[in-house]
């Protein structure tokens, strides 16, 4: 370049990203929602991670727990009712790069999105799904939801839910090539974190169930957990998820527990009392299906043609 020294060169400043660069909008969840840890949680981890704004995807169907794209200063995706995995999917299939987020609830989630559900806990794709189990629909007004306990009463069933709750934990843990599932709560903000942050540096589909309390419809449906640590039973492993010292005492029940132990997660989720928190399921062997779906996406349009001519040929007489 004429004029200038030899050893000029370009000083780029390093990007840094504060918590403020994943805010979006003014979260409007009610007063007490377990959402607003959540979506601090996820903000701190993209902070934490210094994970580009313009790298993250947040993606979610309908539900209170479905507004969280609005609140995330990232890119965002507010699909249909229970289609977020398959919209996750799409996404990631063709954008495999990006980092992706799925906000759901009991009901967008386990109900109405079963068959998404399962499907995409199969397909393992490098995702983090974190489910809202409150176990009502608190959107549409106290409905009873998949997780809502028998006997208990709601705006469709006045005189209690007559059947028993679904458990999403030993369903998915019959799912073929699951590989992460987690559950945590949301009133402790340390093993919140731990939990989706171990979800999202796991390779593949990473599903998180967060005991979420509902402060409207719900009221104190989850204070005896909260009064009574007891009743929470922590799941601790070299391989789970880590907890300080200061923070595991709070939990008078504990089990180790080998989250490499199929047999063993599916007995710990087959319990509701106590209630099981920490990682019952981890095997990061199983592949990734975007990278199979995602061959041949930076192809040209000469060479797709191409390729379509080739598989063409073999049918000529």
């Amino acid at each position: 370049m004429f004029g200038l020294k030899s050893d000029w060169s370009l000083d780029i400043k390093t990007r840094y990203f504060a918590l403020g660069d994943y805010a979006g909008g003014e979260a409007r969840w009610c007063p007490g929602c377990g959402d607003h840890g959540v979506l601090t949680v996820v903000q701190r981890i993209c902070r934490d991670k210094q994970i580009p704004p313009e790298k993250t995807v947040a993606v979610s169907g309908i539900g209170c727990s479905s507004r969280l794209p609005h609140y995330m200063g990232t890119y965002g995706f507010h699909g249909l009712h229970g289609r977020a995995l398959p919209l996750a999917c799409g996404i990631k299939s063709r954008r495999p790069e990006l980092d992706i987020w799925v906000a759901t609830g009991d009901g967008d989630c386990y109900s109405i999105g079963a068959g998404h559900w399962i499907h995409a806990v199969r397909y393992n794709m490098n995702m983090t799904v974190l489910v809202f189990d409150n176990s009502v629909y608190g959107l549409t007004k106290k409905q009873t939801s998949p997780t809502t306990p028998i006997g208990y009463k709601t705006n469709t069933h006045p005189e209690g839910a007559v059947l028993e709750a679904h458990n999403p934990l030993t369903t998915t843990l019959g799912i073929a090539n699951v590989s992460f599932l987690a559950q945590t709560v949301d009133w402790n903000p340390n093993h919140l974190y731990a939990t989706i942050k171990a979800a999202h540096d796991h390779k593949g589909f990473s599903l998180v169930n967060i005991i979420q309390r509902c402060p409207v419809f719900l009221p104190n449906f989850f204070q005896g957990y909260q009064d009574d640590p007891s009743r929470v039973l922590l799941l601790t492993h070299e391989n789970g998820i880590p907890m300080e010292d200061k923070f595991a005492r709070l939990f008078p029940t504990q089990k180790e527990h080998d989250p490499a132990n199929m047999v063993d997660a599916y007995a710990i989720a087959s319990k509701r009392n106590p209630l099981p928190i920490g990682l019952l399921y981890h095997n990061p062997a199983v592949p990734c299906y975007e990278d199979i779906s995602s061959v041949g996406k930076d192809m040209g349009m000469e060479e797709k043609l191409a390729g379509i001519e080739k598989a063409f040929d073999q049918f000529a007489i």
